[in-house]
């Protein structure tokens, strides 16, 4: 029976990253795969693939409309779906060797087939053949993320009503795309089938969109997304789907009550969040308590109730984010060698990768004034940025929300070009508890977009330059 000081059940961000510093540290790691290809959601059917087709449909779009006005003439585009898609795969191929190459430089053992806990120390791998084998460990980290969460009496086939799995994959543009939720996942995925010539509808159970980010943010971010050819149904919810047509119906009603009414689709896109994997793991038998909302419950150095097993990223609380997962992944491996792992949960940025994106890092308006914290707000919008005016990339605003009296930087939110790039430097600034002071006296490089976020800390003390 093979041996190791940590084995890690699931590849993905926050799995393998656990898998590396652990080795890093000395230790006998094995990792655990149910799947053909390492990675996990992130890589294979999430965040990598999606980015890939925003990219390329933002170029299509922008080819169409916009190419023209800087003197480049190419004439109307046409869409070579299957190309893109290919386009797609080479990056997530790219990706997927890329972390199999870091398992061998790494000196980690990758153990195909389903991982199952037998109890503390011991880990069944069963194989897609049915062959089983028991390794023992000192350590256990479980990393098996998340699934898509089911809509209540709707059935996701993944051809005409698909989950974002489904999504990433369609072999032709859908005249009309319903999708369920307005949070990321369904937003991104819109853009993507919006720009290629899908007319899209939203509809969202919250009286508004990106639960959770900046509520001003969110607003603006709906007006553009409205301009840009998507329509919303705040405050309703889809109650079935009829699929028996050549389209599919379905039936929405108000959140609040009332009379229902039919929207009809080619596509309907269920994004109403994602919920932790752990079915098959043996974690009742194991003895692993979870939470009320099924995610596996840990203490603050990423324990379970059981020595011996720990459990990090999107099966565990906290943010269903891939470098969240990473930095607990991280964190978690430290801890377990003897060292002081750690993560700031308050300094974790949150990106939405559309046109433009949004960021945010720290916290919103409504957490602050809930929390009954003094703050100063500045502001600085990207229509005074000389180089958004020059390339005609206005849209949106630069936010910095600072202590009312110490004046440290407590949160950060851009709607803009490049926003999920220009939040890091708030990152930084927030992890060392620097103030919107600081960040006002650092230098920017002229012309950038970088120098609305200093122009919006210098807001904050009523002093914007460009304003």
């Amino acid at each position: 029976m093979a041996s190791y000081d940590l084995v890690v059940i699931g590849t993905g961000p926050g799995g393998y990253v656990c898998a590396i510093r652990a080795a890093q540290l000395g230790m006998k790691v094995a990792v655990v795969e149910k799947n053909a290809t390492l990675g996990g959601t992130c890589l294979n059917v999430g965040c990598m693939p999606s980015k890939a087709l925003l990219h390329a449909s933002e170029l299509f779009e922008e080819s169409a409309h916009s190419f023209a006005k800087m003197g480049i003439a190419v004439g109307k585009p046409s869409l070579d779906l299957p190309a893109m898609m290919s386009f797609k795969q080479e990056g997530i191929d790219g990706n997927v060797k890329g972390v199999e190459f870091l398992m061998k430089k790494n000196k980690i053992d990758v153990l195909r087939g389903t991982g199952r806990i037998v109890a503390a120390g011991k880990v069944e791998v069963k194989a897609v053949d049915g062959a089983a084998q028991t390794v023992d460990t000192k350590n256990i980290v479980i990393a098996t993320g998340s699934d898509v969460a089911k809509l209540k009496g709707i059935e996701i086939d993944e051809k005409r009503v698909v989950s974002s799995t489904g999504a990433l994959a369609l072999d032709k543009v859908p005249g009309k795309l319903l999708i369920v939720g307005a949070g990321v996942i369904g937003l991104e995925l819109g853009s993507v089938w919006r720009r290629l010539g899908a007319q899209v509808t939203v509809v969202e159970f919250l009286d508004r969109i990106l639960p959770g980010m900046d509520g001003e943010v969110a607003k603006q971010f709906q007006r553009l997304l409205e301009k840009q050819g998507f329509a919303f149904r705040l405050g309703a919810k889809v109650t079935g789907i009829d699929s028996s047509g050549a389209t599919l119906k379905a039936q929405i009603e108000p959140a609040a009550g009332g009379a229902a009414e039919t929207l009809e689709a080619d596509v309907v896109l269920v994004a109403i969040g994602r919920a932790p994997h752990t079915e098959g793991l043996g974690l009742a038998e194991a003895g692993v308590a979870l939470d009320n909302r099924g995610r596996v419950e840990i203490d603050n150095h990423f324990a379970t109730n059981v020595k011996g097993i720990y459990a990090i990223g999107d099966v565990v609380r906290g943010p269903m984010l891939a470098h969240k997962a990473e930095d607990e992944g991280v964190a978690v491996a430290e801890m377990i060698a003897g060292q002081a792992g750690h993560v700031n949960y308050d300094v974790i940025p949150g990106v939405v990768y559309t046109t433009p994106e949004v960021a945010s890092v720290g916290k919103t308006e409504e957490e602050l004034k809930q929390a009954g914290v003094a703050y100063n707000v500045g502001k600085f919008p990207f229509t005074a940025n000389g180089r958004s005016k020059v390339n005609q990339t206005t849209d949106g605003f630069v936010k910095i929300l600072a202590d009312a009296k110490t004046d440290r930087v407590l949160g950060c939110h851009i709607i803009g070009r490049e926003a999920g790039e220009m939040i890091h430097e708030a990152c930084v600034l927030m992890e060392f508890g620097g103030s919107a002071e600081d960040l006002a006296r650092t230098c920017h490089a002229h012309p950038t977009r970088s120098e609305a976020v200093k122009e919006a800390a210098l807001a904050v003390g009523k002093r914007a330059i460009h304003m």
